[in-house]
């Protein structure tokens, strides 16, 4: 195997990298802060697609992580320029949160239930049955079928919630429509990201706690990898992938001395 060029821009997952149920991970603010001193690029990713930048800088900032929030690349976000280079200025009909809504605002989309070309689906914690019969009938009627990310379930103190994927299957088994998911393992929401720091794949690495997800998207992009045990994945859970990340580490303090 070819030797690796030397990293020049980082790439991490949040949470369960950066953050674990609210607690920041120990060693996250010294990498962020070797991060910012170095001067190399790097984007702070999440598949969540409820919160803006800034609502999750202002999170973040609470527990003594620090990062700008121009540092800071959603699902939402890759949602939106996904739409904005296939359909620039159309319409869609959205099941979310502020972070989506606010991120089709910006690129120029109107929202309406009225003939949108675009049914998209992001997370919420108040799915509605309104909402997603609509969804279905418009989706039946024609329009294209988005959804921010695949992730089935998202956590919470009281345990697992349904979040993106689990309610786009049942949008799929109603319509027979499946959705196109932007967010990771979609190597586009990296390719996008990097492109949004100006760097390249052959050059940048992506950390995260999950293989499905953050490995699998990080090694189609192109990445090296880094795979973080503080998050979903455990050990003996690596060798079930036909994959495997470049390195495997017990925690982003093991990083914090190679930025």
């Amino acid at each position: 195997m070819a030797e690796r060029k030397p990293i020049e821009s980082w790439l991490t997952d949040m949470d369960g990298v950066l953050m674990h149920e609210g607690i920041p991970v120990p060693g996250a603010d010294s990498f962020l802060k070797r991060l910012k001193e170095s001067g190399r690029p790097f984007l702070v990713l999440t598949n969540n697609s409820m919160f803006t930048p800034r609502d999750l800088h202002a999170r973040l900032s609470r527990i003594g992580l620090a990062v700008p929030t121009e540092n800071i690349w959603t699902s939402a976000l890759a949602t939106a320029q996904f739409l904005d280079d296939q359909r620039p200025g159309g319409t869609a009909y959205v099941i979310g949160e502020a972070g989506l809504t606010t991120a089709l605002h910006d690129i120029g989309y109107v929202l309406s239930d009225a003939d949108p070309d675009y049914v998209v689906l992001g997370e919420t914690r108040t799915y509605s049955f309104e909402a997603l019969t609509r969804a279905i009938r418009l989706i039946n009627d024609g329009a294209r079928f988005i959804a921010t990310n695949p992730d089935e379930t998202g956590p919470s103190a009281e345990g697992a919630l349904p979040a993106t994927g689990s309610v786009a299957a049942l949008i799929t088994t109603a319509t027979g429509q499946k959705p196109y998911f932007v967010g990771k393992p979609n190597p586009l929401m990296m390719r996008a990201g990097l492109n949004a720091i100006g760097a390249h794949s052959e050059t940048s690495a992506m950390i995260g706690d999950r293989m499905d997800t953050d490995v699998r998207a990080g090694m189609e992009a192109g990445l090296e990898t880094f795979l973080v045990l503080t998050g979903l994945t455990r050990p003996d859970e690596i060798e079930r992938y036909p994959y495997r990340p470049s390195s495997v580490v017990d925690s982003i303090a093991d990083l914090v001395d190679k930025v």
